[in-house]
């Protein structure tokens, strides 16, 4: 499968669609619950295999294909006594996935919600306000979902 990191631009076996080109990378679910994990502050293999409860397979595979594909780096540390390992990081690609997770949390809090409330918060760091994920306009206003339009762009090769 090509990668974002080896791969500047479109190639001509790749999607256009950028939705499915995104899926190729992220439509697993462990890829967007692997990545919840290095938002959360868990960089070690084990602890995010601790945290998940993921089988050690799966979880090598999600995060090759997540380094592979630009989204987490990886950096060498040693405990120790211990051999090297890599721990996990995001990217400035994996940063922006924020959005993309908070929007399914947000989803998942007003259409699936838990009896109990949502297990996590989304809110301001420095003040500590509610925030929610939805559009911009160019000029940074809100736009109520309902006014919003995905139009596809003629000049792009299916």
């Amino acid at each position: 499968m090509p990668t974002g990191r080896q791969l500047p631009g479109l190639v001509d076996d790749e999607p256009a669609c950028s939705i499915e080109r995104s899926l190729q990378i992220l439509g697993e679910r462990w890829s967007l619950l692997v990545l919840r994990e290095v938002f959360a502050g868990r960089h070690k293999f084990a602890e995010i295999q601790s945290s998940l409860g993921i089988a050690s397979n799966l979880l090598s595979a999600r995060l090759k294909l997540l380094v592979e594909s630009g989204v987490l780096d990886t950096q060498t540390y040693q405990e120790p006594g211990s051999r090297p390992r890599q721990s996990y990081h995001l990217t400035a690609a994996g940063s922006d996935l924020l959005v993309v997770l908070g929007a399914l949390q947000q989803w998942g809090d007003r259409h699936r919600p838990r009896p109990s409330g949502p297990s996590a918060l989304r809110r301001v760091r420095s003040t500590g306000r509610p925030v929610h994920v939805g559009f911009l306009d160019d000029e940074g206003r809100e736009v109520p979902a309902n006014e919003v339009t995905m139009l596809a762009d003629r000049s792009a090769k299916a």
